[in-house]
């Protein structure tokens, strides 16, 4: 066991690069959460998104080249991607409620998500351009952080 990030902040969500080099994660050590990488080993730091508002759940795209999230910049949690060196951020949900924890398909091509816009938490799924967002769960029940299987 060995402690990688060793602040006094919340540190949280650790998200691993398909390659196994580098750890993304959700930090409040700036007052707000941003989006971090790291090298597995805990060294080289970069806060990637910069953002005033509230940066969580990263979760990486499968060739390593986008890091997909969810952020409160327009008051509510919509998912964004951005590449992987913080570059290029891009919205790709905007509904009223909620959208998090972004999950990406094995083949890059979907992410998966929990929102509340229906009125309870269900799992939706859109393009990586943010094409048609759909109900996948559409039921009553509580469904939330979902995660895709990886392909065999």
């Amino acid at each position: 066991l060995v402690n990688l990030s060793d602040d006094l902040s919340n540190d949280r969500f650790p998200s691993w690069s398909p390659d196994g080099s580098h750890i993304a994660f959700e930090s409040n050590r700036l007052g707000d959460f941003e989006i971090y990488v790291m090298d597995a080993d805990g060294g080289n730091l970069v806060n990637l998104s910069d953002d005033l508002s509230n940066d969580r759940f990263p979760s990486w795209s499968p060739d390593g080249s986008r890091i997909a999230f969810a952020s409160d910049r327009l008051g509510d949690f919509e998912i964004y991607a951005m590449d992987a060196d913080g570059s290029n951020t891009t919205q790709l949900t905007d509904s009223p409620g909620d959208d998090r924890s972004p999950s990406w398909s094995s083949d890059g091509t979907w992410i998966v998500f929990e929102t509340d816009r229906d009125g309870n938490s269900e799992i939706y799924g859109l393009g990586v351009d943010g094409t048609g967002p759909i109900n996948l769960s559409n039921d009553a029940a509580t469904d939330w952080a979902p995660v895709w299987s990886p392909q065999p």
